[in-house]
Parts: structure tokens; sequence; C-alpha cells
């Protein structure tokens, strides 16, 4: 199975890399269109400001080749916030417009920012993403902007307010926690993407 990481100039492209390969599966992190083209699963990872990812992939010209993807794409983090359409940070910036809600700033009640560790999720419907995975698992959590609770919410993480903490349309999936630094439940939510 051909399985791409999309290159976003982030620092974090190698952890995924190797929970990938514990898994058994080989990727490759690029930004080359033609590769993520003949891809069978996509990985968009981010850490850092949405400006900088966006510039990133403007000047690799493959916004609306991911935008226009029929294969399964999987956003982790920042990257799961890019498929929304706007995000407040940096005074606001235009993101992907996959699906048309915006990315907040965390309204953390007096809690630290950024929201750091370990937190669970909720979810009400079973869904094969989260195939073996119990209601209330926790996973590793690094942001300060969230996407608000709607349609496409497939599960929610309270941290002052409760906010989506997976997100579905079509073939995007997104994650705003890392499955990669979450031990066995994170395993198990990058085998049920791979081998759906």
């Amino acid at each position: 199975m051909n399985i791409v990481i999309i290159d976003t100039g982030c620092a974090n492209l190698t952890s995924i890399q190797v929970a990938i390969k514990k898994l058994g599966y080989n990727s490759i992190v690029t930004s080359r269109s033609s590769v993520i083209l003949k891809s069978k699963k996509i990985f968009l990872p981010g850490v850092g400001t949405a400006a900088s990812v966006m510039n990133f992939l403007q000047k690799k010209n493959i916004i609306n080749i991911i935008k226009e993807l029929k294969q399964q794409i999987l956003g982790i983090c920042l990257g799961m916030q890019l498929f929304c359409n706007f995000s407040e940070e940096c005074n606001g910036i235009q993101t992907l417009g996959i699906m048309k809600y915006p990315v907040l700033h965390l309204k953390h009640n007096n809690l630290p920012l950024p929201h750091i560790g370990w937190n669970r999720i909720q979810f009400n419907t079973e869904h094969p993403l989260l195939k073996n995975i119990p209601n209330y698992s926790r996973f590793y959590f690094v942001h300060s902007y969230v996407v608000p609770i709607n349609k496409n919410t497939l599960s929610t993480t309270s941290y002052g307010i409760d906010f989506s903490s997976i997100i579905h349309k079509n073939n995007f999936f997104g994650v705003q926690f890392h499955p990669e630094k979450s031990g066995h439940v994170g395993s198990q939510l990058l085998k049920n993407f791979l081998e759906m």
C-alpha cells in the first residue's frame, strides 16, 4: 500500500513515520503532487502556525491537490484544523475550506495554554476509525486552537469548553490529538485508518 505523509515543513513527520512503521507499513514523506495522487492513504500532519503551513503548501503548489483528493486522508493536530475554512490564528487566515467551520482560540477559562497532555475523547457513534478504542480513552494533546462541535464531529473533548477532537467529512478525517504520541490507543487509531 502506498502511504504518503505530506511534507508540511513541520517537525513531527518522523514520529508519525515511525508509528506507521511499527504497524508494519512503510510510508514516504513528500510534497510531490504526482506521488500524493498515486497514494492509497495520506496523512496531513502539522505543528506550529496555520500561516506557516499554508505558506509551505502554497510554495509546493499542492493546496488544490489536497482539496480535491479522493483517497482517505487523516489530518493530525494543526493538519485537522487546516481542513476548516478559517483560523483565528495570526489575526485570521484562510485555510483549505474542506469543512466550512472556523478554528477558534481555545476559551480556556483560566486553564493553562496551550492545552498540553493527556485528555479523554467522548463519542456517541460507532465508526470504523474508532474500532477497538473504548469510549473515554485518553490521547495526547498539544494545541491552543479548536474546531467547534459541529455536524462533522465524531468525538469531543473538554478543556475549559467542549470542542471537536475528531472530525470526518467524506474521505477527510481529522484528529486534534497526536495519535503517534498516544500509546496503544493512538496506534489502534492509526491502524484503523490504514485498514479502513
